[in-house]
């Protein structure tokens, strides 16, 4: 299939690229890219005041599948990552059972596929994600892995970690990390302070994560692994990751939305869709989190995207699970939290949700505006307003911390693979 995108403000910073342009994409690559093009496509699309972008790519979602469909599956997951304008991710490894295998990989690959998805899987740090015996990372890396993590839990044992941050940094593996001591976070529900204690609610410690990211740190400069910290929430945590940076050691590190969007005050009705891990935290560590992503500190945004069953969620605080989804609001909220705030620009928001990712991966004329690239990209609306609805969402699940939010900025249409997504003007609520 081919596609003309005319008179889009074509905007991709590694190619300096900034400008309204007509690009061609044929049998999944582009093909053409120019001004008042006059081509003949399968498919034209006026995209007069629409950006074009590089397809962001998200390095932590749980799709859930195989073991847990009834919350979400990789199809369903995947056409909630492209809603998003997100056209590849890093799936994590705490699925039943554990990605811990090559047929598990093997399985993930071939349902992304049938999806039209790129998914970068994340195999386990551990067997089974138990903690005892490291996994065998060099079969999984042959499978397709690209990083391993025991995500939802943390590797604790320091002799089995010293092990494995070894053996995943003599692949070439990312060590993705849940920072997190959990003797500290016993019962704890949600960030411990005075939130918590208001609410009768026991609490998580914020010293749980920064000590995790702690030993984290060492055992990468240890072993010359490179740590990347998973939704990292913290003002601590993330100190001590700058300081290590400064002596050289190879740790990278993400930030969810929720966690720079929200804080532990919002909840006032044990609203059970503000309940993950880690926690929602304090303004302080919420200011932290822009001021990170804003010097550098924090290299990418990414969802967490945690799907739950709505029996799930439907409990008391203490007893509902931790997660919530985030593949379709991340733009739009990053975009009217960071860029209509004047907080950031665009191009250092790109660089969190495509940029950085793609660079991490390692990944070669992946979403890249330039001719001969694979054409993976998002076509969005800088400034549509729009409120999020249950009923929107392409994702299996509806448990999002984001409900009822006005935001300010829309995906309108997504490119994966060379195939166009064009989402109904519909579905969009002013």
């Amino acid at each position: 299939m081919s596609i003309l995108i005319k008179n889009a403000h074509a905007f991709d910073p590694r190619n300096n690229v900034d400008d309204i342009l007509d690009v061609v994409i044929d049998r999944g690559k582009v093909k053409q890219i120019g001004k008042s093009l006059d081509v003949s496509c399968d498919e034209t699309i006026d995209a007069t005041g629409k950006y074009l972008l590089p397809g962001f790519v998200d390095l932590h979602v749980h799709f859930r599948e195989p073991g847990d469909e009834y919350k979400e599956t990789i199809k369903t997951g995947a056409m909630a990552a492209l809603r998003g304008g997100i056209v590849g991710a890093v799936a994590m490894p705490n699925t039943s059972p554990a990605t811990d295998s090559q047929a598990i990989v093997e399985f993930v690959l071939k349902r992304a596929s049938e999806a039209n998805f790129n998914i970068f899987p994340c195999g386990t740090l551990s067997k089974g994600r138990a903690g005892k015996d490291i996994s065998e990372m060099s079969e999984l890396k042959e499978a397709g892995c690209v990083a391993v993590s025991d995500d939802g839990s943390y590797l604790s044992n320091p002799l089995v970690a010293r092990r494995a941050f070894e053996y995943a940094s003599s692949l070439g593996l990312i060590v993705m990390s849940h920072a997190e001591i959990p003797q500290l976070t016993v019962g704890g529900v949600m960030n411990e302070g005075e939130t918590s204690t208001r609410l009768g609610l026991k609490g998580s410690p914020d010293i749980a994560e920064s000590m995790a990211v702690a030993c984290d740190i060492e055992l990468a400069k240890l072993t010359g692994a490179h740590i990347h910290i998973c939704h990292i929430s913290t003002k601590k945590a993330l100190e001590n990751l700058v300081r290590a940076r400064e002596q050289g050691v190879h740790a990278t590190c993400e930030v969810t939305p929720h966690h720079f969007a929200l804080t532990d005050t919002r909840i006032k009705n044990y609203e059970t869709n503000l309940k993950m891990n880690p926690p929602l935290r304090t303004d302080e560590d919420k200011l932290f989190m822009i001021e990170g992503l804003k010097k550098g500190y924090i290299d990418c945004i990414a969802t967490d995207h945690a799907p739950h069953s709505e029996e799930e969620k439907d409990r008391e605080f203490e007893k509902a699970p931790v997660g919530v989804i985030g593949l379709e609001t991340s733009f739009p909220v990053t975009m009217t939290e960071l860029y209509h705030k004047e907080k950031m620009s665009l191009d250092l928001i790109l660089e969190k949700l495509s940029l950085n990712p793609t660079k991490m991966l390692g990944l070669l004329d992946f979403n890249e505006i330039k001719e001969g690239s694979k054409a993976n990209f998002a076509l969005v609306d800088l400034d549509e307003k729009w409120v999020v609805a249950e009923d929107l969402f392409y994702s299996k699940s509806r448990n999002s911390s984001f409900l009822g939010k006005e935001v300010q900025g829309n995906v309108v249409a997504t490119v994966c693979n060379g195939k166009l997504y064009q989402w109904a003007k519909e579905l969009v609520k002013e």
